[in-house]
């Protein structure tokens, strides 16, 4: 089986065995729980921006299709066809991530989907900022998903977030000096989707310039 054809694609760098955080070992284990489970189950899972949450429902997805079975990922942010949500029913394993955007239709069609699934074995998983009580969504959806399973992700830390880092530049047989993580995080940002920015130009750069990154080319594609 595969991902059902849907207009975002997934980073195969995401994956539940390379999921950082102590914490989040929790729900690592409560994922592999539902895989085992015959019945329905439905997971929210809130954190801060670059808390991992996106890395999280595309490990499931990646889980689900390592053992043959029907997947979706949607990410609310995208450009999402009117009626897909509701659609997915069938699925096997459905995540949905950034649900804080969710127009009005769209969280009606959530809600119908909730309702369709809860005779199946389907697992659906949904990202957001805040937990559910505290966004602004449909009543009745707000209720369902207060009911569900939530799991609030952990802050990152300077350290793990290096890790995540470095994790990215092995991958592409790409060595940087310590001290350039160091530098950027005192200088430039602690927020971990701009930093992964921040080195993907500075890859670009020093390929274009064939020199190592350094703090000097930092300044000068950075700042």
């Amino acid at each position: 089986m595969k991902q059902l054809s849907l207009p975002v694609s997934l980073n195969a760098k995401m994956r539940l065995y390379n999921f950082i955080g102590d914490k989040n070992s929790q729900i690592l284990t409560l994922i592999d729980t539902l895989f085992t489970d015959k019945n329905y189950g439905i997971v929210v899972v809130s954190g801060d921006k670059s808390s991992g949450k996106t890395h999280l429902l595309q490990g499931c997805v990646f889980a689900a299709m390592d053992r043959q079975l029907n997947s979706a990922y949607i990410n609310v942010q995208e450009n999402i066809p009117k009626g897909l949500i509701a659609q997915l029913y069938e699925t096997n394993w459905i995540c949905i991530d950034n649900i804080q955007d969710a127009n009005a239709t769209q969280q009606q069609e959530l809600f119908d989907l909730y309702n369709q699934i809860k005779h199946t074995q389907t697992k659906l998983v949904i990202s957001t900022l805040q937990p559910p009580k505290k966004l602004e969504l449909l009543k009745d959806l707000k209720t369902r998903l207060s009911l569900a399973i939530n799991f609030t992700l952990e802050n990152l830390s300077d350290e793990q977030k290096n890790t995540i880092l470095e994790n990215k530049m092995m991958d592409k047989n790409i060595r940087i000096d310590s001290k350039i993580y160091a530098y950027l995080f005192k200088h430039y940002s602690r927020d971990l989707n701009i930093l992964l920015d921040a080195i993907t130009q500075l890859e670009k750069a020093s390929l274009q310039q064939k020199n190592n990154i350094t703090i000097p080319l930092i300044k000068q594609v950075l700042f």
